[in-house]
């Protein structure tokens, strides 16, 4: 069965199919970050928010090398890249800083909650700077 017109002609635009990428790309980053963040917060002493910083930036370089190859397709040069990509990350951790430094404010002591409201405050961030900015000149 064929999908619907709107379906397939959705489906062809092409900043539609980056963000599907750059959806799955950023879910194998999330299973990155989910694994890191928590295994430190279990065998650690440090904050949550240095367990979750640590797992954000290694979900992000595994991120970053995804999204360049595979979403992007870019071959502009990695250094540059590669900072304009930890740049835009570090705006999305402060983000995440953030809803850490509410949760504790309010005296929300959940982890795994907090994890995935400081990840997914950095989502559309992420996605739209990196779009506009780190691969602009894929656009």
């Amino acid at each position: 069965m064929a999908a619907p017109g709107f379906v397939r002609d959705l489906a062809a635009r092409r900043g539609v199919r980056q963000f599907l990428k750059f959806g799955i790309v950023g879910a194998s980053g999330t299973v990155v970050n989910f694994l890191v963040a928590h295994a430190l917060e279990k065998s650690t002493t440090l904050s949550w928010f240095a367990d979750f910083a640590i797992g954000f930036m290694v979900g992000g370089v595994s991120n970053y090398v995804l999204n360049r190859i595979w979403t992007f397709g870019s071959r502009r040069n990695p250094l540059v890249e590669g900072l304009q990509f930890l740049s835009v990350s570090a705006v999305a951790l402060v983000l995440g800083k953030g809803v850490f430094e509410i949760a504790a404010r309010t005296g929300f002591h959940h982890f795994t909650m907090t994890w995935l409201a400081a990840t997914v405050a950095g989502i559309f961030v992420n996605f739209f700077l990196n779009k506009y900015w780190t691969f602009r000149h894929l656009n």
